[in-house]
């Protein structure tokens, strides 16, 4: 099972070259000419750009998201607005997905620019990046429709805030998430571009909603997965800020998503890191037929998980909703069932909660909802149809009144958790379960070949958690070659020379392994030539010489070379069984020195090489 991949990724630019530019404004306009008065606006140079493989889509993770629900009866009008977003995971490069799901007509967005947010409409010096769209800065996004950014060079760290700032030179009604669990903040209509303002002076209206952007994905090929949270008001977030009397949690990132996150960073290691986004949207249903407008389970599934990037695991709370609409259990299942057929296609895994009390519930409906949570509950995994259980409803729930939430995690409603509620539901879940999501996959290339009698050693390496162990598991390793289990790697010398092919599987010792073939070719050993070489200094005519005598005690011939202080010579076709013979003289009188021979028998399989020693000699 591997982790799933947009089917399509629209207006992402073919070679995903990575992009920088300056954020300055643009003369889209007369009125953005004419601000003169305006708040600094800095233009900044781009980072270099990491190199992002454009076959290599494994590596990037949806790390933010918010799904859209509504259009907004706000109008926009030769202004910026500026989105604040908190990344669960950080990496090399951006991209981010912009929606118009409700919009009325195309929208056209004149300059999109991502930057390190600096708190409040603020952002970091020297992080701005003015993004593009298939090369292009506007962009035009039909009725109904959505576009990915090309990829841009800012680093960015797990739990780090990114703003993305849009200016809109027209008037402009855009589509909106209700909840965005912060402020984010819009420029004055008439106020142009002010998508590289540093100090975010320009933006001084709040606005408690999120526009346009739906997703960011990071590029970190360590991550392990993305896990969605889906559901309704208990995802989106209702409750968080409800802290007690006199608190208001605000802008303070108090889900329970939020709270995963966090502790996913700090409790799971490096090899088990998980972006964790959430996609809820507050009153929705898990079955069309139960009401949602659109916005039910079924309906939203592939535009809110199955199009996000990475996504290992789904933890699903559906069901509150369509009972308080009057739906019966058996409604509720077959989406239920539908829904998880869908995700398990795509290779994602599934965490279902129990539906959890509502003190509104008839007695009819706590029957269904009984119902439900039984089939959730049975065996562990939703009757066979889901693949773990995460238990709010255990949580949550009252024990002296099963149909309410324990009075410690009630904000008031009956329904939604409070703080306390948010952080006890984030503390319940199993990170192992959900880091087991990420099913092994086997990174390591072909391994090279060897020669008989030489040492080898090759390592296999496969992402996912828990650490994969690794076994053949078709086909044999060459003879005298071993796999460590453990580490993945295979070693020793091989005994005989042979093309070798093999599968090894990746498991992860909760269900899951990959498996890949590989070949491993066994060469013969070289053949050493055997030679045996005499060397005697000599006078000759009253003169220093060095003879040198090369045997060839090999059944083949052989090509020889023999070097001196008094020069090199080369004679070939040694016959086998033959020898042959060298003289060299010197001048003055024979230094003490070495004669080296070098034997091949001329296939490049095999050479001999041998270093004597002589005396020096006077005549």
């Amino acid at each position: 099972m591997t982790p799933h991949r947009p089917a399509t990724l629209l207006a992402l630019a073919t070679s995903l070259a990575l992009t920088g530019g300056l954020a300055t404004a643009a003369p889209a306009s007369t009125a953005t000419a004419e601000i003169a008065a305006a708040p600094t606006v800095q233009a900044v140079e781009p980072a270099a750009a990491p190199q992002v493989d454009e076959a290599d889509d494994d590596g990037w993770f949806t790390s933010w998201a918010q799904s859209q629900q509504r259009v907004s009866g706000k109008n926009f009008d030769n202004q910026s607005m500026r989105m604040v977003t908190r990344l669960t995971q950080g990496g090399d490069a951006v991209r981010i997905r912009l929606q118009n799901q409700y919009g009325t007509r195309p929208l056209i967005i004149d300059q999109t620019s991502l930057a390190v947010s600096a708190g409040g409409p603020a952002i970091v010096d020297g992080t701005s990046r003015v993004l593009t769209f298939d090369g292009a800065e506007s962009v035009t996004i039909p009725v109904g429709g959505e576009v990915w950014s090309d990829p841009t060079s800012i680093e960015t760290t797990a739990q780090q805030e990114l703003a993305t700032t849009f200016f809109l030179a027209r008037p402009t009604v855009a589509s909106l998430h209700d909840r965005a669990g912060r402020n984010n903040y819009g420029a004055a209509a008439g106020s142009g571009n002010r998508n590289g303002e540093l100090s975010g002076a320009s933006f001084t209206e709040n606005l408690p909603w999120t526009y346009f952007v739906s997703a960011v994905d990071v590029y970190d090929t360590d991550l392990a997965g993305t896990i969605v949270a889906y559901g309704s008001s208990v995802v989106d977030g209702v409750g968080s800020e409800n802290c007690g009397p006199g608190c208001d949690a605000f802008g303070q990132d108090k889900r329970w998503t939020d709270e995963l996150a966090r502790r996913v960073v700090d409790e799971l290691p490096a090899s088990g890191q998980l972006a964790v986004v959430n996609a809820g949207i507050s009153g929705t249903t898990s079955a069309p037929a139960c009401g949602g407008g659109g916005l039910d389970g079924v309906s939203r599934l592939d535009r809110d998980v199955l199009a996000l990037s990475g996504v290992t695991g789904v933890i699903f709370y559906y069901g509150t909703n369509d009972l308080a609409n009057g739906c019966s259990a058996s409604a509720i299942l077959s989406s239920y069932r539908l829904i998880f057929d869908q995700l398990h296609d795509a290779g994602i895994k599934v965490y279902v909660t129990p539906i959890t009390p509502r003190p509104g519930y008839t007695n009819l409906m706590n029957e269904y909802r009984a119902t439900v949570n039984d089939f959730v509950r049975e065996g562990g995994d939703c009757s066979g149809t889901c693949d773990g259980v995460l238990d709010f409803d255990a949580v949550l729930r009252d024990p002296a009144n099963p149909n309410s939430i324990l009075p410690a995690y009630d904000t008031g409603d009956g329904v939604h958790a409070n703080v306390a509620g948010q952080k006890a539901i984030a503390d319940s879940i199993s990170l192992d379960l959900l880091a087991s999501a990420g099913a092994p996959v086997l990174t390591s290339g072909m391994p090279g070949g060897t020669v008989v009698g030489e040492p080898y050693s090759f390592t296999l390496t496969a992402s996912g958690y828990p650490a994969p162990t690794f076994a053949v598991t078709r086909g044999t390793l060459p003879p005298g070659l071993s796999l460590d289990t453990t580490t993945g790697e295979i070693s020793g010398s091989a005994t005989t020379a042979l093309a070798y092919r093999f599968t090894v599987t990746a498991s992860n010792g909760v269900g899951d392994d990959a498996s890949a073939s590989y070949t491993i070719y066994v060469s013969p050993a070289w053949a050493t030539p055997a030679i045996t070489t005499q060397v005697e200094p000599r006078c000759l005519g009253g003169r220093p010489y060095l003879a040198v005598r090369v045997t060839n005690d090999e059944d083949v011939p052989l090509d020889v070379e023999v070097a001196t202080a008094y020069g090199a010579k080369t004679f070939a076709d040694v016959a086998a069984g033959s020898n042959a013979y060298q003289a060299f003289a010197a001048r003055d009188g024979l230094a003490a020195g070495t004669v080296t021979v070098t034997a091949s028998d001329g296939d490049d399989d095999g050479e001999a090489s041998q270093t004597v020693a002589h005396q020096a000699l006077t005549c």
